[in-house]
């Protein structure tokens, strides 16, 4: 009997394209994977309304979720309004806990509504917010992966960000966080699996990992 695939959904960082996913190979005889993108938030949407939004992208059932940083946020939403059969969340945080000090102190100052957003165009700023980093020689690595440069859907995903309020970890999920990750640098505690070396940007840099474990991930 022919073996049952199994869809894979993948949902990019803030501001990222699914291009990041461009190296992450699962066996095609037992997996199949679809990329999501970002749409642009409509006015006041909150992130339950957008999650739900999300799902009309889904056209399979018993699906696997994967989200990387803020995606992760987004799938961990989504996966509550629709079952899934595997929640994959890298490097992301597993409740509002985890958010560094600096992301609570724009929360509580509500200076997140300030923030420069309209100079998404220059590249450096928007490495800054969706990478952690404005390493100049690694610019032409954001230019081809950061294109969701939009001021309204950057000013609504920081602010969705800072002001997420999941309580605990979803019970259900998989964490999968990197020991070098600078924008989440608190996620490596509890309950999760940790990549040795691991930056925030590890599902490029670090795909051969993923290429072997998320089979054996999902499956188990």
């Amino acid at each position: 009997m022919e073996n049952q695939i199994i869809h894979v959904y993948l949902m990019p960082g803030m501001a990222a394209n699914p291009i990041i996913f461009e190296h992450i190979k699962l066996p095609e005889e037992n997996f199949e994977m679809h990329w999501l993108s970002w749409k642009i938030p409509t006015k006041n949407e909150t992130l339950k309304s957008y999650s739900k939004r999300m799902i009309e992208d889904i056209k399979h059932n018993d699906i696997v979720l994967l989200g990387v940083s803020f995606g992760g946020v987004l799938v961990q939403e989504m996966s509550k309004l629709i079952k899934v059969r595997k929640l994959i969340v890298v490097s992301s945080v597993k409740s509002y806990h985890e958010l560094p000090k600096r992301l609570k102190l724009l929360k509580h100052t509500k200076a997140y509504k300030i923030l420069p957003t309209q100079l998404v165009s220059n590249i450096d700023l928007l490495a800054k917010y969706a990478f952690g980093e404005t390493i100049k020689k690694r610019i032409d690595l954001y230019k081809k992966y950061l294109s969701v440069n939009d001021k309204h859907y950057l000013d609504w995903a920081i602010k969705e960000m800072v002001c997420w309020d999941q309580e605990v970890p979803n019970a259900n999920a998989l964490y999968i966080h990197g020991d070098k990750d600078a924008v989440f640098p608190h996620s490596t505690e509890g309950d999760c699996i940790i990549i040795k070396g691991g930056t925030h940007i590890m599902i490029i840099n670090k795909y051969k990992w993923f290429n072997e474990n998320l089979p054996k991930l999902i499956l188990n």
